[in-house]
């Protein structure tokens, strides 16, 4: 069976239905395109056929290009892979400019075969960019269905056409939102902002009678009739210079110039905006292969698509358990990160027992999801009737005994392991013998927190990050004694509640926390050492790290930082390697100066709470230095105290999964998302250098930077981690 199929009615219209069997949408991929260019010119010379229908045999149209092919593009090019991308790129272009010109006298514009495609459900990526080039598109009334180009998400941008012609269409303002931020819109709203032309309750019926009735001038594009001007005004028009001048500072604003395809997607609008269509679509597809040509490109696709896909489908799930699924959940404490297990479990449809001390507090808890859902019905994502289902999902209570029938307990008690302990066997004593009970503490470790179970085999870490709802990450933590069901049970149920989980060992900080903590140290540390705190935080936001190392210890409190600081230094004693950053925080905390909740810390905030810049009273407690760093000197410490982190979790079996580690790290804590993950950076730089580099931080700031063992065997043998830890696919 191919991709594509077609079959020719008595009406003389032809149907070209794509549907790829062994997926449960449609993606499109090298061999297909051939396929597709063979049936149009079938379509394009048989004189039986009057135009052309495409359309899907699923009901969705197509989820965009095959992303695991994407990935591969650069190495499957040759030996020229640059001439082979732009060659691969531009077949594509030469077949959809087939399909858009079908058969159209250039110098009449007439005799073409009118060709429509009909959308039943979501077209994304090559499946909108395909439908651009027909000459109508027709949709389902889908409100489910999302279409767009989501292209830029992952590290590349439309290069099939869709940066073209979306841009002359609509022009390049209208156009900005759905290629520079991915939009994805339903059926009715995709009219209304002109990327498709019609919603009609029968598409198909719709499309035959265009087609049927379709006149010589229904066909000939805007970019290709004569006196075409750009919606907008091009770049040289008064209108367009200045739409271009905002994007480009927008652009630079958004990315800090470390996202290589949003640079190289205006730079094809702009460009291709100066030049004849059929040039234009040259210029992307240059632009497209310098993208696939920058190891991020291949590197975000592999993280942020690949890797996360598989860890979300199962690729470290035990073999031979059988569905772990969560039918009633406990939990235990309605703070925050409990009100948002339970706000994310209910909507996943799981029945919850909401527990704390008090009855007040169990409600304060639960009236988390009411003022969740409220927001929603505000801007119309929810309705009232749903919101009502939700709270019934919801059962607030003190009384242990709503626990009996669990099938999962997640802990969510103060960060005290007596605290803990107590609450462990009070509920061990009501919750079935089979149910797996869960701890959600961020630091303390699981094995001697299962301590206090009668069952260390179904005791596990299932590790959430604030806030819940929007955090994408959960962070799961084997004990010693943690059994392959509870495992099971953990990752199953991360699967419920639609977020991407990673599976660890046991040990201080597990993974996020271990990588995430020196982070913040080196920036405080950094300060006590007299760099300008304005230096440090845009070298980190340079570099790509959402938040700078002194506004993330804002946001977490200060004061959580210094009882961690304190707890650390208790279990280290002499080894404990952080004291110059404890001066720091320490004075902090006697200062008051707590963070965002205490409205002051490492910067100002108004009376509002909104942040003002940093705090200038820094200064007098610990003078700038008249000499500063390099910028480089400065990004490389923050980059290497977390990816070095990474490695020894690698090297001591905490991290078990090189993906797990680049997923977990731009999902948890959002580690320069261009770069693919900490262990796919140390790829790009080359184990040589990340090896001399460690050596040169070191000489110059600590034996924090010491080379890690594995690192430097790696070095040695001219490794990378993706060549000597590479997983063998596993299916879901």
């Amino acid at each position: 069976m191919t991709d594509f199929t077609m079959d020719t009615d008595a009406a003389g219209i032809a149907t070209i239905t794509w549907d790829v069997k062994d997926k449960s949408m449609n993606v499109m991929t090298l061999e297909a395109w051939d396929v597709l260019d063979a049936l149009i010119d079938q379509a394009l010379t048989d004189d039986a056929i009057k135009g052309v229908v495409i359309t899907s045999g699923k009901d969705s149209f197509a989820g965009g290009m095959d992303l695991n092919v994407i990935a591969r593009m650069k190495e499957m090019a040759g030996d020229d892979p640059a001439k082979g991308l732009f060659d691969g790129i531009m077949n594509a272009h030469r077949i959809m400019r087939k399909i858009e010109r079908a058969g159209i006298d250039p110098k009449t514009l007439k005799g073409g075969k009118p060709i429509a495609t009909v959308l039943p459900g979501t077209a994304l990526g090559i499946g909108l960019e395909i439908p651009l080039c027909t000459h109508r598109i027709f949709a389902a009334p889908n409100p489910k269905a999302k279409i767009g180009l989501p292209e830029i998400m992952v590290g590349i941008f439309p290069g099939a056409g869709g940066t073209t012609r979306l841009t002359r269409k609509m022009g390049a303002m209208a156009a900005s939102p759905f290629l520079l931020e991915g939009k994805l819109v339903d059926p009715a709203r995709a009219k209304a902002a002109g990327l498709i032309d019609e919603v009609a309750d029968d598409p198909m019926a719709a499309a035959r009678d265009w087609v049927l009735n379709a006149k010589d001038a229904d066909l000939v594009k805007p970019w290709d009739a004569k006196g075409y001007k750009m919606p907008g005004g091009a770049p040289y028009h008064p209108a367009g210079f200045m739409t271009f001048v905002g994007a480009s500072a927008m652009v630079n604003g958004k990315t800090q110039g470390v996202y290589p395809a949003a640079k190289a997607l205006l730079s094809a609008v702009y460009e291709g905006a100066l030049v004849p269509f059929d040039t234009a679509l040259k210029v992307e597809a240059r632009w497209f292969t310098n993208v696939l040509m920058n190891p991020s490109s291949s590197a975000m696709i592999r993280s942020l698509f690949v890797n996360k896909e598989a860890l979300e489908k199962g690729a470290v799930r035990p073999d031979d358990v059988a569905d772990q699924r969560v039918k009633k959940l406990g939990v235990l404490g309605a703070g925050m990160m409990g009100a948002g297990i339970s706000l994310v479990s209910a909507q996943a449809g799981i029945e919850v027992v909401l527990i704390d001390q008090t009855q007040e507090a169990a409600d304060r808890g639960k009236a988390y999801t009411a003022s969740f859902a409220d927001k929603g019905i505000a801007r119309k994502k929810t309705t009232p009737e749903k919101k009502e289902q939700l709270l019934n999902l919801i059962t607030a209570t003190t009384d242990l005994d709503h626990l009996k029938d669990c099938d999962l307990i997640i802990e969510a008690v103060f960060e005290d392991p007596k605290v803990k302990a107590e609450m462990t066997r009070k509920v061990e004593a009501v919750i079935p013998q089979d149910c797996i009970f869960a701890s959600n503490t961020s630091t303390l470790p699981i094995t001697e927190l299962a301590k206090a179970s009668s069952r260390p085999d179904q005791f596990i870490g299932i590790h959430f990050f604030s806030p819940v709802e929007k955090m994408l990450l959960v962070e799961i933590i084997k004990g010693k004694g943690t059994g392959d069901r509870a495992v099971a049970k953990a990752l199953d149920y991360v699967r419920q509640i639609r977020k991407t989980p990673i599976v660890v060992n046991d040990a201080r900080f597990f993974y996020a926390n271990r990588c995430i903590i020196p982070y913040i140290n080196e920036g405080i540390r950094m300060v006590a050492e007299g760099v300008e705190p304005a230096l440090i935080e845009n070298a980190a936001k340079l570099v790509g790290m959402p938040l700078g190392p002194l506004q993330l210890v804002d946001e977490t409190s200060i004061d959580l930082g210094a009882k961690i600081a304190r707890a650390t230094k208790a279990a280290m004693g002499d080894a404990y390697p952080d004291a110059a950053v404890d001066e720091v925080i320490f004075w902090m905390e006697g200062e008051n100066r707590l963070g965002r909740k205490t409205s002051a810390g490492f910067y100002a905030y108004d009376e509002k709470g909104k942040r003002q810049g940093l705090w200038d009273g820094l200064a007098a407690q610990y003078p700038v230095s008249d000499t500063q760093p390099d910028l480089i000197d400065v990004q490389h410490r923050l980059l290497f105290s977390q990816t070095l982190e990474a490695v020894r979790a690698l090297e001591e079996g905490v991290l078990m999964d090189i993906r797990e580690g680049d997923v977990g790290a731009i999902l948890g804590w959002g580690f320069a998302p261009w770069s693919g993950g900490p262990v796919s950076w140390l790829d790009m730089l080359g184990a040589a250098y990340a090896a001399e580099r460690c050596d040169q931080l070191t000489q110059s700031f600590g034996d924090r930077f010491t080379c890690p063992d594995l690192l430097r065997d790696m070095a040695a043998k001219n490794q990378s981690f993706y060549g000597r830890f590479a997983q063998k696919p596993k299916a879901a």
